[in-house]
């Protein structure tokens, strides 16, 4: 029979509170097992929503007593997730190589930054939309003729940040197992997103991708490649038929000769057949055109909102399957739809319990403040 264990069960997992990209790393390793303590500042109001899988624990870092906590919690941890901007680590007294790695020489720090600590910006504040336009990225994202176009915080905090950070992570583990040691994970936002950006920047040289922003193949500036208002004002249809045999099922759905209509080979004809297929669209609601395209491979899906992707059946699951060692489940409340995050302080004691054997007020007790420290002087964690 297949083992049905997830692949990083047994695998011990300590997340600094953070934002966006460094919980999202946490996230996707608690989907697949990880057992994930986050560590939460003290009095902190938490607005983390990637909590799914996960505990807390509050430590105060600045106090020596809580800090000790963590140094011994790290004994036992396989990662630690550092989401802080370059510096603040060291001024804890928490330097990865010359504390944490010596503390433990199995761990992996993987590090979490926005732009690179080595980089013109490394010193600056900055978010999402910063990091992807010093990357490159953002300049290639938007219609032509028009400003560049942030995707919301998706391309540098999630894509090029946590799951580059989560990738990072997994290289590393691979990378333990043969030589018995832990090492420092360095991801950024930059290079993330830049990475993510390999195919464009290379297909600059060919005709898909030498134009303008917002006038190639896939960046928008193709009509058979580009979204369309259906005759239901605000709902949209998705048209990607790039090959000739599925831009032949398009024109079939959409009911248009082909001889009656521009030839798409010649990109001075691309604004005739935009405006061709835009005045078809609307002429049908987007139910009407799902009818229509639906089992075809005219490549023409309709635009879902997030509102409607459960009722759709397009309920959230893990990013990959594995058929043998399968992520653990994602129930509907904890997949966006409904349900909260985590507070400060759910589940950790019973995270330290299972690691560490603890007991709270015997081994360990809560300040007024949520912050852990040691039970007593005598205390031995």
């Amino acid at each position: 029979m297949a083992a049905t264990t997830p692949p990083l069960k047994g695998i011990r997992v300590i997340e600094l509170a953070g934002l966006a990209p460094g919980p999202f790393a946490g996230l996707m390793l608690a989907d697949y097992g990880a057992s994930v303590l986050r560590v939460d500042r003290p009095s902190a109001a938490s607005a983390d929503q990637l909590t799914r899988h996960k505990t807390s624990i509050t430590v105060d870092l600045r106090d020596s007593q809580s800090r000790d906590v963590l140094l011994r919690l790290l004994t036992a941890a396989d990662v630690l997730i550092d989401p802080f901007r370059p510096g603040v680590l060291e001024r804890l007294g928490l330097s990865p190589s010359d504390v944490l790695l010596k503390h433990n020489p199995r761990l992996i720090v993987a590090r979490m930054t926005g732009f690179r600590r080595d980089g013109k910006y490394k010193d600056m504040a900055g978010h999402d939309i910063n990091y992807i336009a010093v990357s490159g990225a953002l300049s290639m994202l938007g219609r032509a003729g028009d400003k560049p176009y942030a995707p919301g915080n998706i391309l540098g905090d999630f894509a090029g940040g946590g799951a580059m950070c989560f990738l990072g992570i997994i290289l590393a583990l691979i990378a333990r197992t043969h030589t018995g040691r832990g090492q420092v994970v360095e991801a950024n936002m930059v290079d993330g997103s830049a990475y993510l950006a390999t195919f464009p920047r290379l297909a600059r040289q060919s005709p898909s991708w030498n134009g303008p922003r917002g006038e190639n193949l896939l960046d928008g500036g193709c009509p058979y490649y580009d979204t369309y208002e259906t005759k239901d004002t605000g709902n949209y249809f998705a048209v990607g038929a790039l090959e000739p045999q599925f831009y032949a099922a398009l024109l079939r759905g959409l009911q248009l000769d082909p001889a009656a209509i521009p030839a798409r080979e010649d990109r001075a004809n691309w604004p005739a057949l935009r405006e061709i297929f835009t005045r078809r669209f609307k002429e049908k609601t987007r139910a009407q055109w799902e009818t229509v395209f639906d089992g075809t491979d005219a490549c023409a899906t309709p635009v879902l909102e997030q509102s409607e992707l459960e009722a759709a059946g397009y309920d959230q699951r893990p990013a990959v399957h594995l058929a043998s060692t399968p992520a653990l489940p994602i129930r509907a409340d904890e997949g966006g739809w409904s349900g909260s995050g985590l507070a400060p302080g759910d589940g950790g004691a019973d995270t330290l319990t299972s690691w560490m054997g603890w007991r709270q007020d015997k081994d360990f007790k809560v300040r007024d403040d949520g912050a852990l420290v040691a039970a007593n002087d005598k205390a031995k964690l």
